[in-house]
């Protein structure tokens, strides 16, 4: 589990592709100091397992079912990437619940410097605005955001983040362009909520299924 706070901007130094598997090799200072093979480690919002470890980097390796819903395939040799190491047990929670699991991307539409913040405007996957309602938490590229805004353009819904001075500089929100895409994890309760909901098995304990 993750907090969306990133801890650091890692860079891509190594990228192999295999037959069904992606090695992604990552030079790091601060993440990169108490991993191990087998840590969990947060890349871009996608939780990922160190399967190597450098002097100054460790490899992950991405699975097809993972570059097809992450914008991690897109990824090269020189690009930054946001990294944040696996949540501590009481640790204070300063994001919202990240579990890694990204459920697919949005395209930025807009960007709007604001003073010292800017707006940023994106454009889910379809499937995914009715996880993103105003005030909302999201994961944005790993990154532990509030929805500030949602409008209706034609027959698509398109939602606003606001970009502090602090996470412009420190992640890779800072660096987007209209025509990117960011990889997006909804709110996980909003996952489970929907999910019990449309069972419709009653709340409580089972019924006990009759011995065979």
């Amino acid at each position: 589990m993750f907090t969306g706070i990133v801890e650091e901007m890692g860079r891509v130094t190594g990228l192999e592709r295999r037959e069904g598997l992606t090695r992604l090799e990552v030079a790091a200072r601060r993440t990169r100091e108490d991993l191990e093979e087998g840590s969990s480690i947060s890349v871009n919002g996608t939780c990922l397992t160190v399967v190597a470890l450098g002097a100054g980097s460790f490899t992950v390796e991405c699975a097809p079912e993972t570059l097809a819903r992450t914008n991690l395939g897109a990824l090269k040799p020189g690009d930054p990437v946001n990294l944040e190491r696996a949540l501590r047990m009481g640790d204070r929670l300063d994001g919202h619940m990240v579990l890694g699991h990204v459920d697919g991307t949005a395209r930025v539409v807009e960007v709007h410097p604001e003073g010292e913040t800017h707006r940023i405007w994106l454009l889910p996957d379809p499937e995914l605005a009715r996880y993103l309602p105003y005030k909302g938490s999201v994961a944005l590229d790993g990154v532990s955001m509030t929805v500030a805004e949602r409008r209706r353009v034609g027959d698509q819904v398109q939602v606003a983040v606001m970009v502090i001075p602090h996470t412009h500089q420190v992640t890779t929100l800072g660096r987007l362009r209209p025509g990117d895409r960011v990889n997006v994890e909804i709110d996980p309760l909003a996952r489970y909520l929907e999910s019990l909901l449309e069972s419709g098995l009653p709340y409580g304990r089972p019924e006990e299924a009759p011995a065979p």
